[in-house]
């Protein structure tokens, strides 16, 4: 079909048991033979009473790898970073209204990555809904404060294409989250309908008029930034985006947060526009014109009393070459085609950095990993304040990709390198984790057990939401003890190696540098998770 992409291919195995149109299913059965026919081959699991048909059909019919968590936000940031390393959906199971409740802050993350994830969500069943039993909530509501496909399924024959839909939706550029809510009679009533996957809309391309507008600012301007995000900081994206700037004399850098950076050794050293909003109208003072590159122009994460909102200049002029849903790639090749841009080798990052020593800083820990960390790791960073300046000192890493927390819900790490680490296929992931936030999803060291992932977690342990501090302060307060108090992780200090031990991951606690790189060096030749706590 012109402007489609081929709906998958589907494996023969898959193909054998398929038979699309057939009706002597139920309706879970006919959810997830829909859902491997479209590709679906991983579902993140929290199940409860309403979904236990889905849980049955997933047990008679092979091919579902499903992986369990122990709360719904540790299942859907398993998700959301299978997809960023997949690009792929998985399928999540989530129980009611509550249990999507409880899943809605690394949804919200997704969201703002542009991930696609599927969500099931299990409702009360469609006669049982008017007795208003203790589990029935407003899901529809719920979901659509992160969904951008949502839809009910009212009867098992629609349950199949109810899933090809959001399957389709799920997979559309640049990814999207789809929920589909099943009142548990639409899974347990005969009548199921297997459907045939949707072919899924290619990436759009840019308007020529644009790209020739980026071209005519580029030529004819000065003080240009370009801003790099979603899929224009994959590495094909970055040696092109690298042409236009050194044949224009244009600026790039990334935005403050992306889903996935493709960075080390043969990739662009790209800084991020900074989180604090002084250095950032400071970084971006100069800038005249800004042309978006997959990305939106900046602004602060919050307001600040007597700050602006933008964080570039009033007076600066926006221009759009691609938004999120367009290819950006392609974009960037035909910019440098209109400008004549020649081939330009992409800049010297430097000699691989050399382990830091002593007391821990920032610098010194991500010299460390940079030193360490095996070719083509995954990071996963949650690393929130002290992580900050982690980039300068890691552009001589070996290649590598970097995740960050996209949507500022705090909670993401631990899942997030979960998934990354089962849609990785077999590469290190490195947890570089806030102890604060770790404690929001530490449940996902069990499912990192259980699966036996190759995941390092670096707890960064100060013992203390360090980034509340500083944003206390950016509000012209300063703390007094009962404000300390609610911002303080003392009294009692959490003893990470124990919590980590209790989950079925073995760990250490370390003061060093030197302890920490020996750790990290050591952990990477097995297969199976590690948690250091590193006191800072």
């Amino acid at each position: 079909m012109p402007g489609h992409l081929a709906p998958p291919a589907i494996p023969a195995q898959a193909a054998r048991r398929i038979e699309f149109g057939r009706d002597a299913v139920n309706g879970a059965e006919s959810l997830v033979h829909t859902l491997l026919g479209c590709g679906v081959e991983v579902c993140f699991a929290n199940p409860g009473t309403s979904e236990m048909h889905f849980v049955a059909a997933l047990d008679r019919i092979p091919g579902m790898k499903c992986v369990l968590g122990l709360q719904e936000n540790v299942v859907t940031g398993m998700a959301d970073g299978y997809w960023r390393m997949m690009e792929k959906p998985a399928v999540t199971l989530l129980h009611c209204g509550p249990g999507l409740a409880n899943g809605l802050a690394n949804l919200h993350n997704a969201r703002r990555a542009r991930s696609g994830i599927v969500n099931c969500v299990g409702d009360q069943a469609t006669y049982h809904r008017p007795f208003d039993a203790p589990l029935t909530a407003d899901t529809e509501a719920l979901a659509r404060t992160v969904s951008q496909w949502m839809r009910t399924s009212t009867k098992a024959t629609d349950v199949g294409a109810d899933a090809a839909a959001a399957v389709q939706a799920a997979r559309t550029s640049p990814g999207q989250v789809a929920t589909m809510i099943l009142p548990s009679d639409t899974c347990w009533d005969e009548g199921g309908v297997v459907a045939k996957p949707l072919p899924v809309p290619v990436a759009q391309q840019a308007d020529p008029l644009a790209v020739r507008n980026a071209a005519r600012i580029l030529r004819e301007k000065k003080n240009v930034l370009i801003l790099l995000g979603g899929t224009a900081l994959r590495e094909g994206a970055q040696a092109l985006a690298w042409r236009a700037s050194q044949a224009s004399g244009a600026k790039l850098l990334a935005e403050g947060s992306n889903a996935r950076v493709q960075r080390g050794q043969g990739r662009l050293p790209l800084e991020r526009v900074p989180y604090p909003a002084d250095v950032a109208i400071n970084a971006l003072s100069w800038v005249e014109h800004v042309i978006l590159v997959n990305a939106k122009a900046p602004v602060g994460f919050f307001a600040y009393p007597g700050k602006p909102s933008k964080h570039y200049p009033e007076t600066a002029e926006v221009h759009v070459l691609t938004r999120y849903e367009q290819d950006a790639e392609a974009a960037l090749r035909a910019l440098c085609e209109e400008l004549g841009a020649p081939a330009a080798a992409m800049p010297d990052v430097g000699a691989r950095p050399e382990r830091g020593r002593g007391a821990p800083t920032p610098e010194g820990l991500a010299r460390t990993v940079a030193a360490v960390m095996p070719e083509g790791a995954i990071i996963a960073d949650e690393s929130v304040s002290f992580g900050r300046g982690f980039y300068s000192e890691t552009f001589g890493a070996p290649k590598h990709d970097w995740l960050h927390i996209t949507g500022g819900a705090i909670g993401c790490g631990l899942p997030l390198a979960t998934g990354a680490a089962i849609g990785g296929g077999g590469r290190r992931v490195i947890n570089l984790q806030a102890d604060g936030s770790a404690m929001y999803t530490v449940q996902a060291l069990w499912t990192q057990a259980r699966e036996q992932l190759p995941v390092t977690t670096v707890i960064l342990s100060n013992r203390k939401y360090q980034i509340l501090l500083g944003e206390y302060q950016n509000v012209g307060a300063n703390p007094g003890r009962t404000a300390m108090d609610m911002l303080d992780l003392g009294n009692p200090d959490m003893d990470w190696v124990k919590i980590a031990s209790g989950m079925g991951v073995e760990g250490a606690r370390v003061t060093t540098l030197e302890q920490v790189g020996d750790l990290m060096a050591q952990s990477f030749s097995r297969s199976r998770p590690f948690l250091i706590e590193l006191v800072i």
